[in-house]
């Protein structure tokens, strides 16, 4: 089967990456948060491909927001949601896109009470409908905003990761687990894995190929870590 290349990116804009100087060639963007609708749109811009994302806890609300016929509405008016335009928002969804399976969870711990922030219960209440969503889907990518209590997170308040993320890995087996939330400042620390799943911290940017399917399909090509 093709592989599939990926441009994973978080948290801090990479201006490089829009110019037509660039030498990537992917077939699919993901977001994983806090980063500006525009930024994500100069990317799928950029590159001609789609782009899935899951907001951050810097990002809009997203939620209430309806899709028909007509366009979007919410609270019955119409509107455009925020993010990338034409972006296919992946939080607490399925989406098969580019021929990769991505399970999306976004938001990061609850510290100041603003959007797209969750209790470690409403997250795990999170975490089991999506499990319930990939019933009987054989998922490639586990997409999130923040990452998995106990790896790779922070010990300040606002960036301790989700405890049920560590069981949602276990339960899907994807082949990469990319979050973005924590910034390495230049002094990125290991790669990280959950089982034999590697733990992909996106903040800047990842490049990387994909089997669909294939369990071990999946290699880094290129990655910033962070300013």
């Amino acid at each position: 089967m093709t592989s599939v290349r990926v441009l994973a990116v978080s948290d801090e804009e990479v201006p490089a990456l829009a110019l037509a100087s660039s030498t990537l060639q992917p077939d699919l963007i993901l977001g994983a948060g806090d980063l500006p609708g525009h930024y994500l749109e100069s990317l799928v811009d950029r590159y001609g491909v789609p782009c899935v994302f899951v907001p951050g806890n810097h990002d809009p609300d997203h939620g209430g927001y309806r899709r028909s016929r007509a366009g979007y509405t919410r609270g019955g008016l119409p509107c455009e949601p925020p993010g990338p335009r034409g972006g296919i928002n992946a939080d607490g969804r399925v989406v098969t896109v580019a021929g990769l399976t991505v399970a999306g969870l976004g938001g990061s711990i609850r510290y100041c009470g603003g959007p797209n922030q969750w209790t470690q219960g409403q997250a795990a209440r999170r975490s089991w409908w999506l499990r319930l969503r990939a019933r009987k889907r054989a998922v490639d990518v586990v997409l999130t905003h923040s990452p998995a209590q106990g790896v790779g997170d922070g010990e300040d308040p606002p960036h301790r990761g989700f405890a049920a993320l560590g069981g949602l890995i276990g339960a899907l087996r994807p082949q990469v687990f990319v979050h973005g939330h924590v910034h390495p400042f230049g002094h990125p620390g290991a790669d990280r894995t959950i089982g034999e799943v590697p733990v992909l911290n996106t903040v800047g940017y990842s490049y990387f190929e994909i089997i669909p399917g294939q369990p071990g399909g999946f290699e880094i090509r290129e990655r910033r870590r962070g300013a």
